[in-house]
């Protein structure tokens, strides 16, 4: 009977230590697994904000055609004689008449990402 109880007691050792190491074992993993998810939740969240913005910004610029330069009338800096020479180019700028046709207008910036924004989703 002594010899039973020393060999269960010994047993007893044995699975205790497994189950400290086992749990040594999961305490690790799961502060892995934290990490992991952790940086997993912050890309994910990183990814969803990009998308908000790159949707924001998806439409297309229009050309800012002769506004920057009307806006050179009001500087100081500029000359009387360029700002005249300013205002008779802009007073040039009619729209063509008949068979005088001009080109389409383009668009200063065309937004080209849709198909990153689809990627991403």
């Amino acid at each position: 009977l002594g010899k039973e109880i020393a060999g269960h007691d010994e047993d007893i050792s044995v699975w205790s230590g497994d189950k400290k190491a086992a749990t040594m074992v999961r305490e690790i993993e799961k502060a892995d697994y934290d990490a992991l998810h952790k940086d997993y939740s912050e890309s994910v969240d990183a990814l969803q904000r990009a998308i908000a913005v790159l949707k924001k910004m998806s439409h297309n610029r229009p050309q800012s055609s002769l506004a920057q330069v009307s806006a050179l009338q009001s500087l100081k800096l500029i000359p009387e004689e360029a700002k005249k020479a300013i205002d008779a180019f802009l007073q040039n700028g009619q729209e063509p008449a008949g068979l005088d046709v001009s080109a389409p207008e383009a668009h200063g910036y065309e937004f080209a990402s849709h198909g990153v924004i689809e990627m991403l989703e």
